[in-house]
């Protein structure tokens, strides 16, 4: 998962522009693909979620996904238990 190492990037003004910045988080995410499965896949459904600061601070999750929603809930909730198994769940979640 691009991006999904736990690194926090550093504040807007380090990043590039908007645009840049999600074509090369997919970029980075192909990259991976590619070295994980060579030349033997396809891609299937394609979720994205993406944070969105607006410059009064005020902050939205926008998520994009081409499917029917309760198998956007199900992609969601099996990503959900992937990144629990790389990090552990979240704090107060026991």
């Amino acid at each position: 998962m691009a991006g999904a190492e736990g690194e926090e990037t550093g504040h807007a003004d380090d990043q590039p522009d908007p645009r840049t910045r999600l074509m090369q988080e997919v970029a980075e995410q192909m990259d991976a693909i590619e070295s994980d499965f060579g030349d033997g896949y396809r891609i299937g459904r394609v979720i994205t979620v993406v944070e969105v600061t607006r410059p009064d601070g005020e902050t939205e999750l926008r998520v994009r996904a081409g499917q029917y929603p309760w198998v956007t809930v199900g992609m969601l909730r099996f990503a959900q238990k992937i990144v629990e198994s790389q990090w552990g769940p979240p704090p107060g979640s026991d």
